[in-house]
Protein backbone atom coordinates (compact mmCIF):
# COMPACT_ATOMS: atom_id res chain seq x y z
CA UNK A 1 0.00 0.00 0.00
CA UNK A 2 1.11 3.48 -1.07
CA UNK A 3 1.96 6.11 1.16
CA UNK A 4 -1.48 7.73 -0.08
CA UNK A 5 -3.37 5.34 0.21
CA UNK A 6 -2.16 4.42 3.86
CA UNK A 7 -3.17 8.02 4.81
CA UNK A 8 -6.80 7.66 3.55
CA UNK A 9 -6.74 4.31 5.29
CA UNK A 10 -5.79 5.86 8.81
CA UNK A 11 -8.43 8.95 8.31
CA UNK A 12 -11.39 6.77 7.76
CA UNK A 13 -10.32 4.59 10.66
CA UNK A 14 -9.58 7.61 12.98
CA UNK A 15 -13.28 8.82 11.47
CA UNK A 16 -14.94 5.65 12.62
CA UNK A 17 -13.49 5.53 15.83
CA UNK A 18 -14.54 9.17 16.16
CA UNK A 19 -18.14 8.27 15.39
CA UNK A 20 -18.18 5.08 17.81
CA UNK A 21 -16.78 7.79 20.62
CA UNK A 22 -19.56 10.17 19.93
CA UNK A 23 -22.49 8.42 19.27
CA UNK A 24 -23.81 8.97 22.70
CA UNK A 25 -26.07 5.95 23.99
CA UNK A 26 -29.13 6.55 25.98
CA UNK A 27 -27.98 7.76 29.67
CA UNK A 28 -28.10 6.78 31.65
CA UNK A 29 -28.11 3.43 29.80
CA UNK A 30 -24.37 4.38 28.05
CA UNK A 31 -22.91 4.60 31.72
CA UNK A 32 -22.65 0.76 31.79
CA UNK A 33 -18.93 1.03 31.01
CA UNK A 34 -18.39 4.04 33.92
CA UNK A 35 -20.14 2.47 36.56
CA UNK A 36 -20.85 -1.06 35.88
CA UNK A 37 -24.57 -1.20 36.79
CA UNK A 38 -25.70 -4.43 34.91
CA UNK A 39 -29.37 -2.56 34.70
CA UNK A 40 -27.95 -0.15 32.12
CA UNK A 41 -26.50 -3.06 30.06
CA UNK A 42 -29.48 -4.66 30.10
CA UNK A 43 -31.19 -1.28 28.87
CA UNK A 44 -28.59 -0.83 26.04
CA UNK A 45 -29.11 -4.69 24.71
CA UNK A 46 -33.10 -3.98 24.43
CA UNK A 47 -32.60 -0.49 22.44
CA UNK A 48 -30.02 -2.36 19.87
CA UNK A 49 -32.70 -5.41 19.74
CA UNK A 50 -30.53 -7.86 21.26
CA UNK A 51 -33.09 -8.50 23.68
CA UNK A 52 -36.85 -8.26 23.70
CA UNK A 53 -38.73 -6.20 25.89
CA UNK A 54 -40.51 -2.77 26.26
CA UNK A 55 -38.01 -0.04 25.22
CA UNK A 56 -37.50 3.15 26.86
CA UNK A 57 -39.57 5.81 26.08
CA UNK A 58 -37.57 9.15 24.77
CA UNK A 59 -37.40 11.36 27.43
CA UNK A 60 -35.41 8.09 28.85
CA UNK A 61 -33.00 8.79 26.23
CA UNK A 62 -30.12 11.35 27.12
CA UNK A 63 -26.74 10.22 26.69
CA UNK A 64 -24.46 10.77 30.22
CA UNK A 65 -22.64 13.66 28.14
CA UNK A 66 -25.47 15.34 27.29
CA UNK A 67 -26.53 15.75 31.09
CA UNK A 68 -25.85 18.79 31.78
CA UNK A 69 -26.06 21.46 35.27
CA UNK A 70 -28.03 24.33 34.64
CA UNK A 71 -26.96 26.53 37.66
CA UNK A 72 -23.83 27.43 36.98
CA UNK A 73 -21.73 30.93 37.43
CA UNK A 74 -23.71 33.87 37.67
CA UNK A 75 -27.19 32.74 37.21
CA UNK A 76 -26.54 30.19 40.01
CA UNK A 77 -25.28 32.97 41.87
CA UNK A 78 -28.32 34.34 41.74
CA UNK A 79 -29.68 32.01 44.04
CA UNK A 80 -27.21 32.03 46.82
CA UNK A 81 -30.10 33.65 49.17
CA UNK A 82 -33.58 31.37 48.43
CA UNK A 83 -35.68 33.27 45.68
CA UNK A 84 -38.41 35.44 46.17
CA UNK A 85 -42.10 34.53 44.77
CA UNK A 86 -42.74 35.89 41.29
CA UNK A 87 -46.23 37.73 41.46
CA UNK A 88 -47.52 36.61 37.86
CA UNK A 89 -46.58 32.34 38.41
CA UNK A 90 -47.60 32.38 42.07
CA UNK A 91 -51.43 33.79 41.38
CA UNK A 92 -50.83 30.85 37.85
CA UNK A 93 -50.25 28.49 40.45
CA UNK A 94 -52.49 29.02 43.14
CA UNK A 95 -55.17 28.59 40.06
CA UNK A 96 -54.12 24.97 40.45
CA UNK A 97 -55.03 23.99 43.78
CA UNK A 98 -58.81 25.12 44.86
CA UNK A 99 -60.33 21.45 44.08
CA UNK A 100 -57.29 19.77 46.10
CA UNK A 101 -56.92 19.18 48.85
CA UNK A 102 -55.47 21.64 52.05
CA UNK A 103 -52.43 19.42 53.20
CA UNK A 104 -50.72 19.82 49.06
CA UNK A 105 -47.63 22.04 49.92
CA UNK A 106 -45.42 22.54 46.29
CA UNK A 107 -42.29 24.39 45.88
CA UNK A 108 -42.07 25.39 41.83
CA UNK A 109 -38.85 27.21 40.40
CA UNK A 110 -38.77 27.87 36.87
CA UNK A 111 -34.82 28.12 35.99
CA UNK A 112 -35.69 27.99 31.37
CA UNK A 113 -32.38 28.90 30.07
CA UNK A 114 -32.89 32.86 28.36
CA UNK A 115 -35.81 34.06 30.57
CA UNK A 116 -35.81 34.92 34.12
CA UNK A 117 -35.72 32.41 37.31
CA UNK A 118 -39.47 32.53 38.87
CA UNK A 119 -40.68 31.28 42.46
CA UNK A 120 -43.88 30.30 43.04
CA UNK A 121 -45.00 28.43 46.40
CA UNK A 122 -47.92 26.98 48.46
CA UNK A 123 -47.07 26.04 52.11
CA UNK A 124 -43.29 25.56 50.96
CA UNK A 125 -42.28 24.95 54.95
CA UNK A 126 -44.74 22.73 56.29
CA UNK A 127 -42.81 19.60 57.12
CA UNK A 128 -43.73 16.19 56.05
CA UNK A 129 -42.59 12.54 56.37
CA UNK A 130 -40.40 12.69 53.53
CA UNK A 131 -40.56 8.44 52.91
CA UNK A 132 -37.96 7.76 50.14
CA UNK A 133 -37.31 11.15 49.14
CA UNK A 134 -34.84 11.42 52.19
CA UNK A 135 -32.97 8.97 49.80
CA UNK A 136 -31.21 11.85 47.80
CA UNK A 137 -29.53 12.82 52.05
CA UNK A 138 -27.79 9.34 51.61
CA UNK A 139 -26.53 10.06 48.12
CA UNK A 140 -25.28 13.72 49.41
CA UNK A 141 -23.70 12.00 52.40
CA UNK A 142 -21.83 9.16 50.28
CA UNK A 143 -20.69 11.50 48.01
CA UNK A 144 -19.12 13.77 50.77
CA UNK A 145 -17.33 10.83 52.45
CA UNK A 146 -15.70 10.09 49.07
CA UNK A 147 -14.19 13.96 48.62
CA UNK A 148 -12.99 13.23 52.16
CA UNK A 149 -11.01 9.83 51.18
CA UNK A 150 -9.89 11.23 48.10
CA UNK A 151 -9.67 15.21 48.25
CA UNK A 152 -7.98 15.21 45.12
CA UNK A 153 -9.11 12.83 42.90
CA UNK A 154 -12.75 12.76 41.63
CA UNK A 155 -11.55 9.13 39.34
CA UNK A 156 -10.50 7.36 42.91
CA UNK A 157 -13.72 7.92 43.86
CA UNK A 158 -15.50 6.79 40.91
CA UNK A 159 -13.09 3.70 40.66
CA UNK A 160 -14.08 2.88 44.34
CA UNK A 161 -17.75 3.22 43.57
CA UNK A 162 -16.93 0.77 40.58
CA UNK A 163 -14.94 -1.49 42.10
CA UNK A 164 -15.82 -2.05 45.80
CA UNK A 165 -18.16 -4.99 46.12
CA UNK A 166 -20.21 -5.33 49.46
CA UNK A 167 -22.86 -7.72 50.82
CA UNK A 168 -26.21 -7.04 52.14
CA UNK A 169 -26.06 -8.62 55.16
CA UNK A 170 -28.73 -8.34 58.07
CA UNK A 171 -28.97 -4.57 57.15
CA UNK A 172 -31.03 -6.10 53.82
CA UNK A 173 -34.03 -7.47 55.99
CA UNK A 174 -36.66 -6.46 54.85
CA UNK A 175 -38.24 -4.31 51.74
CA UNK A 176 -40.51 -5.51 49.20
CA UNK A 177 -38.99 -3.52 46.33
CA UNK A 178 -37.13 -5.96 44.43
CA UNK A 179 -33.72 -5.34 42.69
CA UNK A 180 -32.77 -6.33 39.30
CA UNK A 181 -30.69 -9.29 38.64
CA UNK A 182 -28.76 -9.63 35.16
CA UNK A 183 -26.17 -11.72 34.08
CA UNK A 184 -24.22 -9.38 31.11
CA UNK A 185 -22.50 -12.43 29.62
CA UNK A 186 -26.01 -15.16 29.53
CA UNK A 187 -28.29 -12.40 29.11
CA UNK A 188 -30.10 -14.27 32.28
CA UNK A 189 -32.37 -11.78 34.48
CA UNK A 190 -34.78 -11.94 37.23
CA UNK A 191 -36.08 -9.58 40.05
CA UNK A 192 -36.52 -10.36 43.48
CA UNK A 193 -36.02 -8.74 46.84
CA UNK A 194 -32.79 -8.66 48.29
CA UNK A 195 -31.17 -11.36 50.59
CA UNK A 196 -28.54 -11.32 53.14
CA UNK A 197 -25.77 -13.13 50.82
CA UNK A 198 -26.49 -10.64 47.98
CA UNK A 199 -23.45 -8.75 46.38
CA UNK A 200 -23.38 -5.87 44.39
CA UNK A 201 -21.03 -2.74 44.07
CA UNK A 202 -21.32 0.62 45.35
CA UNK A 203 -22.73 2.09 42.18
CA UNK A 204 -25.12 -1.05 41.90
CA UNK A 205 -26.63 -0.58 45.21
CA UNK A 206 -26.87 3.26 44.53
CA UNK A 207 -28.60 2.38 41.86
CA UNK A 208 -30.91 0.04 43.40
CA UNK A 209 -31.97 2.89 46.27
CA UNK A 210 -32.68 5.97 43.83
CA UNK A 211 -34.12 3.87 40.52
CA UNK A 212 -36.36 1.17 42.36
CA UNK A 213 -36.48 3.26 45.68
CA UNK A 214 -34.95 -0.06 47.47
CA UNK A 215 -34.88 0.42 51.17
CA UNK A 216 -32.47 -2.50 51.71
CA UNK A 217 -29.91 -0.64 49.28
CA UNK A 218 -30.72 2.72 51.48
CA UNK A 219 -29.49 1.30 54.85
CA UNK A 220 -26.90 -0.54 53.08
CA UNK A 221 -25.40 2.76 51.64
CA UNK A 222 -25.63 4.83 54.45
CA UNK A 223 -23.77 2.00 56.27
CA UNK A 224 -20.72 2.44 53.67
CA UNK A 225 -21.35 5.63 54.00
CA UNK A 226 -20.72 5.71 58.11
CA UNK A 227 -17.36 3.38 57.55
CA UNK A 228 -15.95 5.62 55.30
CA UNK A 229 -15.97 7.99 57.90
CA UNK A 230 -14.87 5.48 60.71
CA UNK A 231 -12.26 4.02 58.69
CA UNK A 232 -10.63 5.97 56.89
CA UNK A 233 -8.15 5.12 54.21
CA UNK A 234 -8.32 1.66 55.37
CA UNK A 235 -11.84 1.82 54.24
CA UNK A 236 -11.08 0.72 50.69
CA UNK A 237 -9.38 -2.31 52.28
CA UNK A 238 -12.14 -3.66 54.54
CA UNK A 239 -13.22 -6.69 55.47
CA UNK A 240 -16.74 -8.06 56.54
CA UNK A 241 -14.84 -9.26 59.55
CA UNK A 242 -14.02 -5.72 60.91
CA UNK A 243 -16.94 -4.74 59.61
CA UNK A 244 -19.36 -7.09 61.86
CA UNK A 245 -16.62 -6.51 64.62
CA UNK A 246 -17.00 -2.38 64.46
CA UNK A 247 -20.50 -2.81 64.99
CA UNK A 248 -20.68 -5.41 67.93
CA UNK A 249 -18.08 -3.21 69.69
CA UNK A 250 -18.96 0.29 69.07
CA UNK A 251 -21.24 1.67 71.44
CA UNK A 252 -25.24 2.29 69.59
CA UNK A 253 -25.06 5.58 71.08
CA UNK A 254 -21.51 6.74 69.12
CA UNK A 255 -23.13 5.03 65.98
CA UNK A 256 -26.24 6.97 66.40
CA UNK A 257 -24.67 10.25 66.35
CA UNK A 258 -21.92 9.24 63.39
CA UNK A 259 -24.87 7.75 61.41
CA UNK A 260 -26.88 10.97 62.00
CA UNK A 261 -23.77 13.33 61.29
CA UNK A 262 -22.69 11.54 57.96
CA UNK A 263 -26.23 12.18 55.94
CA UNK A 264 -27.14 15.20 57.70
CA UNK A 265 -23.77 17.21 57.90
CA UNK A 266 -23.87 17.76 53.80
CA UNK A 267 -27.33 19.28 53.82
CA UNK A 268 -26.37 22.14 56.86
CA UNK A 269 -23.13 22.82 54.24
CA UNK A 270 -25.71 23.70 51.98
CA UNK A 271 -27.66 25.54 53.81
CA UNK A 272 -30.85 23.45 54.64
CA UNK A 273 -31.64 23.40 58.55
CA UNK A 274 -32.81 20.79 60.48
CA UNK A 275 -36.08 22.31 60.72
CA UNK A 276 -36.51 21.98 56.34
CA UNK A 277 -34.99 18.91 56.24
CA UNK A 278 -33.20 15.87 57.89
CA UNK A 279 -32.83 11.76 57.83
CA UNK A 280 -33.80 10.65 61.16
CA UNK A 281 -33.54 6.48 61.02
CA UNK A 282 -32.63 3.86 58.66
CA UNK A 283 -34.67 2.22 56.03
CA UNK A 284 -34.87 -1.63 57.26
CA UNK A 285 -35.10 -2.89 60.70
CA UNK A 286 -32.25 -4.83 60.42
CA UNK A 287 -30.47 -1.49 59.77
CA UNK A 288 -32.77 -0.18 62.79
CA UNK A 289 -31.46 -2.76 65.02
CA UNK A 290 -28.01 -2.14 64.92
CA UNK A 291 -28.46 1.40 64.57
CA UNK A 292 -31.66 3.06 66.51
CA UNK A 293 -33.16 6.34 64.96
CA UNK A 294 -32.36 9.94 65.92
CA UNK A 295 -34.89 12.70 66.39
CA UNK A 296 -37.28 11.49 63.42
CA UNK A 297 -37.41 12.15 59.53
CA UNK A 298 -38.69 15.96 58.49
CA UNK A 299 -38.64 17.22 54.81
CA UNK A 300 -39.75 20.51 53.52
CA UNK A 301 -40.57 21.24 50.12
CA UNK A 302 -38.24 24.86 51.14
CA UNK A 303 -35.65 22.53 52.22
CA UNK A 304 -35.88 20.03 49.10
CA UNK A 305 -35.54 22.52 46.56
CA UNK A 306 -33.01 24.72 48.49
CA UNK A 307 -31.35 20.48 47.37
CA UNK A 308 -32.61 20.90 43.84
CA UNK A 309 -30.98 24.33 43.40
CA UNK A 310 -27.57 23.16 45.02
CA UNK A 311 -27.75 20.14 42.50
CA UNK A 312 -27.93 22.00 39.64
CA UNK A 313 -25.56 25.05 41.19
CA UNK A 314 -22.47 22.09 41.56
CA UNK A 315 -22.72 22.55 45.26
CA UNK A 316 -23.37 19.06 46.89
CA UNK A 317 -19.67 18.62 47.31
CA UNK A 318 -18.49 19.80 44.04
CA UNK A 319 -19.24 20.56 40.33
CA UNK A 320 -18.43 16.35 39.66
CA UNK A 321 -20.63 15.11 42.91
CA UNK A 322 -23.34 17.15 41.80
CA UNK A 323 -23.66 16.20 37.94
CA UNK A 324 -23.05 12.43 39.20
CA UNK A 325 -26.07 12.46 41.68
CA UNK A 326 -27.92 14.45 38.99
CA UNK A 327 -27.31 11.79 36.69
CA UNK A 328 -28.07 9.23 38.75
CA UNK A 329 -31.43 10.89 39.12
CA UNK A 330 -32.44 10.17 35.92
CA UNK A 331 -34.84 8.12 35.45
CA UNK A 332 -34.99 5.62 32.78
CA UNK A 333 -36.96 2.91 35.19
CA UNK A 334 -40.84 3.13 35.34
CA UNK A 335 -42.08 6.64 35.79
CA UNK A 336 -44.48 6.33 38.72
CA UNK A 337 -46.71 9.61 40.29
CA UNK A 338 -45.76 12.90 39.08
CA UNK A 339 -43.41 11.65 37.17
CA UNK A 340 -45.97 9.12 34.95
CA UNK A 341 -48.06 12.36 33.40
CA UNK A 342 -48.16 11.98 29.77
CA UNK A 343 -46.96 15.59 29.33
CA UNK A 344 -43.49 14.40 30.75
CA UNK A 345 -42.80 11.63 28.63
CA UNK A 346 -40.46 13.98 26.02
CA UNK A 347 -38.55 15.42 28.83
CA UNK A 348 -35.77 13.97 30.69
CA UNK A 349 -37.06 13.92 34.32
CA UNK A 350 -34.19 13.48 37.49
CA UNK A 351 -36.77 12.35 39.57
CA UNK A 352 -37.51 10.65 43.46
CA UNK A 353 -40.27 9.81 45.35
CA UNK A 354 -41.74 8.97 48.24
CA UNK A 355 -44.57 7.63 50.40
CA UNK A 356 -45.57 6.34 54.14
CA UNK A 357 -48.72 4.90 55.07
CA UNK A 358 -50.18 4.08 58.27
CA UNK A 359 -53.58 2.68 59.03
CA UNK A 360 -55.74 1.64 62.11
CA UNK A 361 -59.44 0.31 62.55
CA UNK A 362 -62.34 2.25 61.23
CA UNK A 363 -65.27 0.76 60.48
CA UNK A 364 -66.35 1.02 56.61
CA UNK A 365 -62.43 1.40 56.33
CA UNK A 366 -60.02 -1.51 54.01
CA UNK A 367 -56.77 -0.19 54.66
CA UNK A 368 -54.66 -0.74 51.26
CA UNK A 369 -51.59 0.61 50.30
CA UNK A 370 -50.85 4.42 49.91
CA UNK A 371 -54.31 5.00 51.52
CA UNK A 372 -53.55 4.94 55.22
CA UNK A 373 -56.17 6.47 57.46
CA UNK A 374 -53.46 7.91 60.12
CA UNK A 375 -51.06 8.87 58.11
CA UNK A 376 -50.56 9.14 54.21
CA UNK A 377 -47.54 10.73 52.64
CA UNK A 378 -46.38 11.01 49.21
CA UNK A 379 -44.02 13.49 48.19
CA UNK A 380 -42.22 13.96 44.98
CA UNK A 381 -38.91 15.74 43.86
CA UNK A 382 -38.38 16.05 40.37
CA UNK A 383 -36.13 17.95 37.64
CA UNK A 384 -38.00 18.56 34.62
CA UNK A 385 -35.91 19.39 31.29
CA UNK A 386 -38.50 19.47 28.18
CA UNK A 387 -37.73 19.27 24.09
CA UNK A 388 -38.54 23.00 23.93
CA UNK A 389 -35.85 24.21 25.99
CA UNK A 390 -38.25 24.61 28.95
CA UNK A 391 -37.21 23.65 32.47
CA UNK A 392 -37.98 23.80 35.87
CA UNK A 393 -38.05 21.97 38.94
CA UNK A 394 -40.78 20.89 41.57
CA UNK A 395 -41.10 19.42 45.10
CA UNK A 396 -44.67 18.25 45.73
CA UNK A 397 -45.51 16.75 48.93
CA UNK A 398 -48.78 15.90 50.64
CA UNK A 399 -50.75 14.22 53.18
CA UNK A 400 -53.95 12.98 52.10
CA UNK A 401 -55.93 10.46 53.92
CA UNK A 402 -57.91 7.38 53.02
CA UNK A 403 -56.57 8.20 49.21
CA UNK A 404 -53.93 7.10 46.93
CA UNK A 405 -53.01 10.78 45.18
CA UNK A 406 -51.54 9.11 42.39
CA UNK A 407 -53.79 10.07 39.90
CA UNK A 408 -53.67 14.11 41.31
CA UNK A 409 -50.05 14.04 41.38
CA UNK A 410 -49.94 13.14 37.64
CA UNK A 411 -52.66 15.56 36.90
CA UNK A 412 -50.95 18.05 39.09
CA UNK A 413 -48.17 17.54 36.96
CA UNK A 414 -49.47 18.11 33.92
CA UNK A 415 -50.62 21.02 34.97
CA UNK A 416 -47.96 22.82 36.20
CA UNK A 417 -45.95 21.60 32.63
CA UNK A 418 -48.61 23.93 31.32
CA UNK A 419 -48.49 26.48 33.62
CA UNK A 420 -44.62 26.92 32.90
CA UNK A 421 -44.80 26.44 28.97
CA UNK A 422 -47.56 28.21 27.94
CA UNK A 423 -47.54 32.09 28.22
Amino acid sequence: MNIKKSIIVLFLFSFTITLAEGNGEPYPIDGYKTTGIRRLARLQKIIDGQIKDTKPISGALKSINDIKLNLLGVRGDSLADFPQSDKKLQQKLNGLFPNLHESYSVALLDITDGKKIRYASRQDAKGFQPGSVGKLAIIAGLFNELERLYPDSYEDRVTLLKTRSVKAGTWGNYDEHTVPFFDTITNGFFKRTVKEYDVFSLYEWVDHMLSVSNNSAASIVWREALLMRAFGQDYPNLTEEQTAAYFKTTPRASLQNLSNLVVNEPLLKIGISEEEWRLGSMFTQGAKRIIPGSGGSIGSPRGLMKFLIAIERGKIVDYKSSLEIKRMMYMTDRRIRYGSSPRLSKAAIYFKSGSLYQCKPEEGFTCKKYMGNVQNYMNSVVIVEQPDGATYMVVLMTNVLRKNSNLDHMGLASSIDDLIRKP
